[in-house]
């Protein structure tokens, strides 16, 4: 069960989840008091987001969950900007048609990531260019500029570590703290939004938004920010700038992103449960205690990895990636479905051949070595003998061992495989 609404709070602290807020007590108040309008920003850097997004994304479900109203932001306007914080060097600047691109692709994602129908608040997705694009560079410097000092700006993390360094800093990107400041003060005067969340790198942007909301309505608004999702080696996990795991499985297929979380640290996967997956505190406490009592059966990233597949890609892609990299691991496919099929189509090396030849019956060997499994016809019928060779998993019969169209599972695959690792799919020709 989600945490009701004055619980929130407790909750994610609870996950990890809080490393700045503005003052806990009243927050606390604000958000026990009546349901809260809470945005998140997104910018559209790439026609996809990156596994960075999610605290993001899953942050403002756990608010939804709790009884609060989430928008999310997409940054029509400030992408085209580019915000310096977290980066050494500035961003490349986005055209007009690139720009409606990436944001339509992260639209599709955070659409189904949020409830924008069936809850009691339902989410919203907006766009800040529909209240910035109009707005004329004279009116903007009066009505924002005027109400934020140079020495605030100067004073933020983002900007004196890009002042400290060789590239230095744009006007362009100095500026994006004003255009996100005055987003938050759009949000206040028009949806009542009264809290902002993001990563810990944008707490300088975020107080600057609740300074400008103060002195333009006098009215107190919040913020909150949750640590960097990081990688093993301390890196910004999902970082823009390369090595992405991406949500749009176009370019992360829903098997890699699975494969991704199977494979996390034993020391990072309780963080990555609480703070990821929708489980309550109480599910991720018992797994834990059972992931101690045997490490090597990984069922807390076994967990992990099919939680977050269902939640980006839906749940028959992920039983579909989880039942594909159970048989790649070496289980039995006798009750695969035909959708792991078509997942392991995807990511290991697949043969087509005419089902005419199957039903004659083929030589294991001269398959073999046909599918690249083995160099030559000779290395085939050694590890045959050697009992090297498996189909469908099962260990075949050694030399002189045949394969015919009863071999098939759903009457058009099956899998061949040489030693541990070495997989490759045969898959019947259609028609």
């Amino acid at each position: 069960m989600p945490p009701p609404r004055a619980d929130v709070l407790a909750d994610l602290e609870a996950r990890g989840l809080v490393q700045d807020s503005t003052d806990r007590r009243q927050l606390a108040l604000r958000l026990a008091e009546a349901p809260v309008t809470v945005y998140c920003g997104f910018d559209p850097t790439a026609d996809s987001l990156h596994a960075g997004h999610l605290l993001g994304i899953v942050t403002l479900r756990r608010f939804q969950l709790a009884g609060h109203r989430p928008l999310a932001v997409a940054g029509g306007a400030t992408g085209m900007v580019g915000d310096p914080s977290g980066r050494s060097d500035e961003r490349n600047l986005l055209d007009a048609a690139t720009l409606r691109a990436n944001l339509a692709g992260m639209e599709a994602q955070i659409r189904r990531l949020l409830d924008f129908e069936g809850s009691a608040q339902p989410a919203e997705l907006l766009d800040n260019a529909s209240w910035t694009a109009g707005v004329r560079l004279l009116d903007f410097l009066r009505d924002v500029g005027k109400l934020v000092t140079v020495n605030q700006m100067l004073s933020k993390e983002s900007v004196r570590s890009r002042l400290a360094g060789e590239a230095g800093l744009s006007f362009t990107e100095f500026s994006y703290m004003l255009l996100q400041a005055h987003d938050y003060l759009w949000l206040h005067e028009h949806e009542a939004c009264d809290l902002q969340i993001g990563g810990s790198d944008q707490w300088g942007n975020i107080t600057a938004g609740i300074d400008l909301v103060r002195r333009r309505t006098g009215h107190a608004v919040h913020g909150l920010t949750w640590p960097l999702l990081t990688a093993a080696d301390g890196t910004k996990l999902g970082k823009s700038t390369g090595g992405n795991l991406w949500l749009d499985p176009g370019r992360t297929s829903a098997y890699a992103f699975y494969q991704h979380w199977l494979q996390v640290d034993d020391a990072d996967v309780e963080r990555l449960l609480l703070q990821l997956t929708l489980l309550s505190l109480e599910q991720i406490h018992e797994l834990m205690a059972d992931f101690r009592r045997d490490p090597q059966r990984r069922v807390a990233q076994r967990r992990l990895a099919l939680e977050l597949t269902r939640l980006v890609h839906g749940p028959s892609e992920a039983e579909a990636a989880e039942a594909a990299s159970a048989v790649l691991f070496g289980t039995a496919v006798v009750d695969l479905a035909p959708e792991a099929f078509t997942t392991l189509e995807r990511e290991v090396a697949t043969t087509t051949i005419s089902r005419e030849r199957l039903h004659a019956g083929i030589d294991l060997a001269t398959l073999v070595a046909e599918t690249g499994l083995a160099t030559s016809l000779s290395e085939a019928r050694r590890s045959l003998a050697q009992g090297g060779i498996y189909v469908n998993a099962q260990r075949a019969a050694g030399e002189g061992a045949m394969v015919s169209s009863s071999d098939l599972r759903h009457d058009r695959w099956l899998l061949l495989r040489r030693g541990r690792r070495a997989h490759h799919l045969v898959r019947v020709a259609q028609g």
